[in-house]
Formats: C-alpha cells, structure tokens, sequence
C-alpha cells in the first residue's frame, strides 16, 4: 500500500472519498478548540452527531478555521428518538442548519435500535436526502452484517460505512470482514478505548517506536484499513493523535495487537451490533 500521510484518503461506494483520520467530538460540549486545532494540524474530518449537541460548534470551528468548505468531511448521525420517514429528514434539516452548511458529507444511522421497520424507514429518508443534495454519501454506525442484509432485501444500495466501537481489545471480525466484502469503509470510533490502553504489549510497542500508546493505537487501525476517529478535547492531544505518519508498525508487531481481541468482551461503550 501506498505511505499513509495526513491527507490520504479513502474511497467510498458514494463516489466521494473521505480522509482516512478524523477527530471524534463525542461529549464535547466546548467542541470548537479541538476542532480547530485538528484543523490547523491537518485533520480535514470531523465526526460528530445530533446526540452530542455540537453540530453548531463545529460550523462555526470550519468557518473560523479559514479551510475551504469543501477541503472538510463532516460527519453525523440521527438519534434513535428522532428516526422513521419524516423524523429523518426533519433530522437533516436540522442539521444543516445546525452546521450553517449547504450540505453533509456523510450521514448515518447511530444504531440498530428501534427496530427493522424503523430502520429502514430512517434509511430511506437518507436516501431522498442524499438525491436532493442535501447529503453525499448515507451510512450506518453499529450495524451487524445482518442489518445491512435487511437494507439489501429491502432493495436498497448498500451504506458506504458502518461506523463501529474498534480498537485492539474489541475489533469486531466478522464485521469488518463482512464491510469489506462488500465494498463498506469500517470506521473506527473509541480507536483509544476511552485511555485504557495500558496493555504490555501496546507499551512495550510504543517504547520500541518512540512513540505514545494512542499513537500506537490510531497506527494499528490505520494499517488495518479502518478509518480511526479519536477523541480528545484537549487541543494537545488531538494534535498529538494525529503524529502518527512517520512511522509504520511492522508486520510482528501488527500481529502481537491483531492477538489483543477480546471480541465483544472487550467493548467500552454500548457496542449495540446485536440489536433485534
């Protein structure tokens, strides 16, 4: 594979590419230094969502950054409460002006709750949105293989991403091995596993590479072929996360943090895959 650098970028099913590494926002209720120093740093993706109550925050970070609208990927999601036909697309207005944008570059479904009917009443909403303009590309966050097979029974097109909890300790196989498949970018949220990463094995990695535990971390996925969003809301860290492409984890050492996973034991959030 090509060297990874800060503005590489992965191809998606929607035509569009997204930048392999964003800044989380989660429960971030002061999100706009973050934002901007990840954008001053070189992040150009931010993942957000109506939940975190931000959307306006990082508006306004993009604006006063001084980056073109169109060099920066936004992300965001549709709470569970809001979902169905017209909540959806209430949701996306909402949003866009909530962001003070003309557009979303991808948006998603947070989870699986609520139910098929539900589900895939929200997905088509998205899908009206996105031939509208208002949306580029329609995706999904803790989807399991099965709940993207309704979407194809239903005789959909397939989400672009599913946006799930990954890091060493809880990768999530068979749905990453599913996503690939069938041509759908993993993304990786709470890559950091929420600062828990004091296993040996990432130490006695970082040590050997110079380099600190979270960087370790965001490498792995990277190398993975996930797109990693770490969260931090101390400007300082989230430049820190992103010092992560002047080196390269060798294949051992992928191998010793590939033998890290604790499947679903290892989870640190809601990690809602298996949801009816």
């Amino acid at each position: 594979m090509a060297p990874l650098t800060p503005i590489s970028t992965i191809s998606m099913s929607s035509g569009f590419t997204m930048p392999v590494l964003g800044l989380g926002v989660f429960r971030n209720d002061d999100c706009q230094p973050a934002c901007l120093a990840a954008l001053e740093c070189g992040y150009r993706h931010i993942d957000s969502a109506r939940v975190y109550y931000n959307e306006a925050q990082v508006g306004e970070a993009v604006r006063k950054s001084g980056v073109p609208r169109d060099q920066v990927f936004i992300t965001t999601k549709i709470y569970d409460l809001e979902r169905g036909f017209d909540g959806a697309l209430q949701a996306v207005d909402d949003s866009l002006k909530n962001f003070g944008f003309n557009y979303i570059d991808l948006y998603l479904i947070h989870s699986p709750l609520f139910g098929k009917t539900k589900r895939l009443e929200t997905y088509r909403a998205l899908l009206e949105a996105k031939e509208a303009g208002k949306i580029r590309t329609v995706g999904v966050s803790n989807y399991s293989p099965d709940h993207i097979e309704e979407i194809r029974a239903a005789g959909y097109e397939l989400p672009a991403v599913n946006q799930v909890e990954l890091h060493p300790f809880c990768q999530q196989q068979p749905i990453v091995e599913y996503c690939k498949k069938n041509g759908i970018v993993v993304q990786a949220y709470t890559p950091l596993v929420r600062g828990k990463l004091d296993s040996p094995v990432i130490l006695e990695i970082a040590q050997k590479y110079n380099k600190t535990l979270a960087q370790v971390a965001v490498r792995w996925s990277l190398q993975s072929g996930l797109v990693p969003l770490p969260k931090s809301s101390q400007p300082k860290r989230v430049v820190a996360n992103a010092d992560v492409f002047d080196f390269e984890l060798s294949p051992e050492d992928m191998t010793k943090i590939d033998a890290l996973d604790r499947g679903k034991d290892g989870a640190v959030t809601w990690n809602p895959v298996d949801a009816a």
